[in-house]
């Protein structure tokens, strides 16, 4: 218990000297600054401050709070001094606000025009289709457009008719998807083209049967699967006749087979084509003509996708089997393409080599030139190869572009010539194409550059207007010309709409055609058929929804010019009628 009382008498000795020894050093650092008052004087520490953990004061970690002081709400007095005011004032009642919107316009699946016009010339058509659940439809179009004919200085019967039925079925499956078509279409027109070198009498002219018909019929299919290797497939098999008892059979097979490989996509189409063609009798009756051609088909094609580049390598592999001259062979071709991107998806550049088999048929022929004689000599092309180059995209969001230069050769390429006339003008011929009206189909291997492009530019959303142009040089091996191919086409496009009426134009142009004129006691001449430009109109308006009213204007000059030689088209042509929109 001393020893306790000493030990605290000793501490407080030892703060009391601290406390004295701070309170001597702020005299002697004031007494700095007044010099010469005080005297320094020297002060001897026995033993210096050691303090412990023990001697200083503890505060708590965590301290301690009243939450019960804090939790208790004061209590809050307050008083309102209220004071009537009179007023009149009765606010309205609110009304939601809407947004003016334009009557909207309403599309109708279906529709039917019914039209006439100069030349004795009706046109109708007619689309419906319809479904009976949401995995599939059917339907069909209609159309039917003829001509009484009535051409100057033409002394033949120059009418035809067009009709075309085609019908479709296709429906939604869970794994795929399916379509069958069929159809009937029929062409009728005459070989009204007289050459203007001969002079007819009316003996010869009455006995010139002039008339001919087309007639297919044909039945196809085509499959698209979702998820699976083999992505697609079609069949076409038809019937093609005419008046003079030439017929020809045809049928086609594909399918894709695809598959991706990281990034990249490779793919493979095969393909089985036939073709079967008679002819009663070649131009000058020594013997019938018969060809049958049976090609099979592989086109292997491996896709590179990258960020600005997309690439294709690939060939297209041949077998082509035929009775004809052309004997039986195999055939290469390359399939390499490319494009680039140079800016986002506004411009890109694209070139490539590409080649191909194309088999030529009578139908094909037809659809080419109606006026081909029923004598044709049916044979295969070859296009050994097609090396292109170009740019295209939009400029300015509205200017849209596409240029093009090729270098292209091919084997045995078809050219449209002449048939020799049989008749001086007072000979009668026996069959209706033998006065120097019809052609005939030769083949020639032909080199051509070609040049194209196309412009197309929307000024807005009323006004668009557009062309194209495409200029070809040809090298020929045998033939001095490349018969009826013109070396310059191009054509003009315009377009404008304003609220419920439908403005368009439509300016074709060609350079001029090379032919040969002769008959059996004649010698070969030289004929040319001048270039042309061909000027169409056509306006719309939109009495409602459902009815509207058409009117077109063609050949506007009244330029009774030659697409082939001696076949003089009809002048002006106008003709209006009226379209009616439905639902069924």
């Amino acid at each position: 218990m001393k020893s306790n009382l000493d030990r605290k008498t000793k501490m407080n000795q030892k703060y009391f000297i601290l406390y004295i020894f701070l309170i001597l050093s702020g005299v002697i650092f004031s007494q700095k600054k007044k010099k010469d008052k005080i005297k320094t004087e020297e002060i001897t520490v026995v033993k210096s401050f050691s303090p412990t953990v023990s001697d200083a004061f503890k505060i708590n970690i965590n301290p301690e709070v009243d939450s019960i002081d804090i939790n208790i709400k004061k209590d809050l007095k307050y008083t309102i001094n209220s004071v009537p005011v009179a007023s009149t004032f009765t606010p309205a009642k609110g009304k939601a606000k809407t947004l003016k919107r334009a009557p909207k316009e309403r599309f109708y699946d279906n529709y039917a025009s019914f039209g006439y016009g100069n030349y004795n010339t009706p046109i109708v058509e007619l689309f419906a289709h319809s479904s009976t659940s949401n995995y599939n439809n059917f339907g069909g179009f209609f159309n039917y457009h003829s001509s009484g004919g009535g051409i100057d200085g033409v002394v033949l019967d120059d009418s035809f008719t067009r009709f075309n039925l085609d019908l479709f079925y296709n429906q939604t499956e869970r794994y795929f998807k399916w379509q069958g078509t069929a159809g009937f279409n029929q062409l009728s027109n005459n070989w009204y083209g007289l050459p203007e070198a001969l002079n007819f009498n009316n003996e010869v002219i009455k006995s010139i049967n002039e008339k001919q018909f087309f007639n297919e019929l044909y039945f196809g299919g085509e499959i698209e699967f979702f998820e699976s290797l083999a992505h697609s497939g079609k069949v076409k098999l038809s019937r093609f006749f005419d008046k003079a008892n030439s017929g020809e059979n045809y049928a086609f097979i594909s399918g894709i087979v695809d598959f991706p490989i990281g990034q990249e996509m490779i793919y493979t189409e095969m393909s089985i084509e036939f073709l079967n063609t008679m002819f009663e009798n070649n131009y000058f009756k020594t013997n019938n003509l018969k060809s049958t051609f049976f090609n099979i088909g592989l086109k292997p094609n491996f896709e590179i996708l990258r960020e600005n580049l997309t690439v294709n390598l690939g060939a297209r592999l041949y077998y082509s089997v035929t009775d004809t001259r052309q004997g039986s062979k195999f055939f290469v071709y390359p399939n390499i393409t490319a494009s680039y991107k140079i800016t986002d998806q506004s411009l890109i550049a694209y070139a490539g080599v590409i080649g191909d088999l194309q088999q030529n048929s009578y139908k094909k022929f037809v659809e080419q030139n109606p006026f081909v004689s029923p004598t044709l000599n049916i044979q295969r092309t070859s296009q050994q190869f097609n090396a292109y180059g170009g740019i295209k995209g939009l400029l300015k969001s509205n200017i849209r572009f596409n240029f093009k230069a090729s270098y292209i050769n091919e084997t045995d390429k078809p050219l449209f010539l002449l048939n020799q006339s049989k008749t001086d003008g007072l000979i009668l011929v026996e069959e209706g194409y033998e006065a120097g009206n019809s052609f005939q189909v030769i083949y020639d291997d032909v080199s051509t550059i070609s040049i194209s492009g196309e412009l197309i530019v929307d000024f807005n959303e009323a006004f668009k207007f557009g062309g194209n142009f495409e200029f070809n040089s040809y090298n020929l091996d045998t033939q001095i010309e490349a018969w009826n191919l013109p070396m310059i086409k191009a054509t003009v496009l315009a377009n404008y709409k304003l609220k419920k009426l439908n403005f368009g134009a439509e300016l074709f142009f060609a350079s001029e055609r090379k032919d040969i004129f002769s008959t059996t006691t004649t010698l070969p001449a030289l004929v040319t058929n001048n270039a042309y430009f061909d000027v169409n109109l056509n306006g719309l308006y939109n009495i409602n929804d459902k009815f509207a009213v058409f009117a077109n204007f063609n050949n506007i000059l009244n330029n009774n010019y030659q697409e082939y030689s001696n076949f003089s088209v009809q002048g002006f042509q106008f003709l209006a009628g009226v379209k009616y929109n439905f639902d069924l």
